[in-house]
């Protein structure tokens, strides 16, 4: 399992009942998680002290309750020297996935070690940017695409707050396929692909997409952007449905046959600072030269 253990401004307290509660900054969420089925004492006093509480409806979806949370606040991720604007937004987010951490220190190495000036990344359900301002701050050109004009928006702030230059990404608002066709019929290329797709979703036109039936050709399809000596592809999924094994098989079947390389796949997670456990938060497929 990567570990996302090298941040400061971010902390799994503790974990029960299927929540988890949260230090974000100075405050304290309490959230649901599907992976937290056990029940555990809840020693720690914040559990009774939150900033804030989303709780789950029995019909689907839920709603925040408030204690003392401003409406928007900041956290820095020091050893990248990147910063995020949060506030609490639909379906219990704050706009940032913590545990991606674990990816952005793996692919800023290998952009830091690829020795290449002004490398182009293309970042595809970009969301609020994490990824990009990892990939900018150690040095590409990022082409960040998202479907929602809100996430952009948002994910420029985070670029802004990280100090990156005006001129390091290019955002489009789009939905991902049909950005990733018109770029192959353009020419392009691009020297590493990141993705985080959702396991469903709509694109501005209607456009659906479901990760099942969806991400293999997808896979297929992005491969032909990448340039002759790739740094690095990237998919993370939150499907519990795909395996760590199926983004490994799906990586090596598409990637492997033209460029080599290594591929190495498993489970995303933030560590439990009352305890030691681990929180599972996913699965990441990585290939490399």
């Amino acid at each position: 399992m990567w570990l996302a253990d090298k941040w400061k401004d971010y902390e799994v307290i503790d974990t029960s009942s299927g929540e988890k509660l949260e230090r974000w900054g100075n405050f304290i969420l309490v959230r649901p998680d599907p992976q937290v089925i056990w029940n555990t004492p809840k020693k720690d006093g914040r559990w009774k002290k939150m900033n804030a509480h989303y709780h789950r409806s029995s019909r689907g979806g839920g709603e925040w309750e408030f204690f003392d949370l401003p409406q928007q606040w900041k956290i820095h991720y020091d050893s990248l020297g990147l910063a995020f604007n949060l506030k609490p937004f639909s379906f219990k987010h704050t706009g940032l996935f913590p545990e991606q951490a674990a990816n952005w220190e793996w692919m800023t190495a290998l952009l830091k070690a690829g020795g290449r000036k002004d490398p182009q990344v293309l970042n595809l359900f970009a969301y609020t940017g994490g990824a990009t301002c990892a990939a900018a701050a150690a040095g590409a050109h990022v082409t960040h695409v998202d479907a929602s004009r809100g996430m952009v928006t948002w994910a420029r702030e985070n670029a802004q707050l990280s100090g990156l230059p005006s001129d390091a990404v290019r955002w489009i608002v789009d939905d991902c396929t049909k950005f990733v066709e018109r770029e192959i019929r353009r020419g392009h290329h691009y020297d590493a692909v990141i993705m985080d797709p959702p396991s469903y979703g709509r694109g501005p036109k209607g456009e659906i997409w479901k990760i099942e039936s969806s991400i293999f050709p997808f896979i297929e399809l992005c491969a032909k952007l990448l340039s002759d000596k790739p740094l690095f592809f990237l998919v993370n999924s939150y499907t519990t449905g795909l395996a760590p094994s199926v983004l490994s098989y799906m990586l090596e079947t598409v990637l492997h046959p033209r460029f080599g390389g290594h591929v190495e796949a498993g489970e995303v997670g933030l560590p439990v600072s009352s305890n030691g456990l681990v929180l599972p938060c996913g699965a990441a497929g990585r290939w490399q030269p």
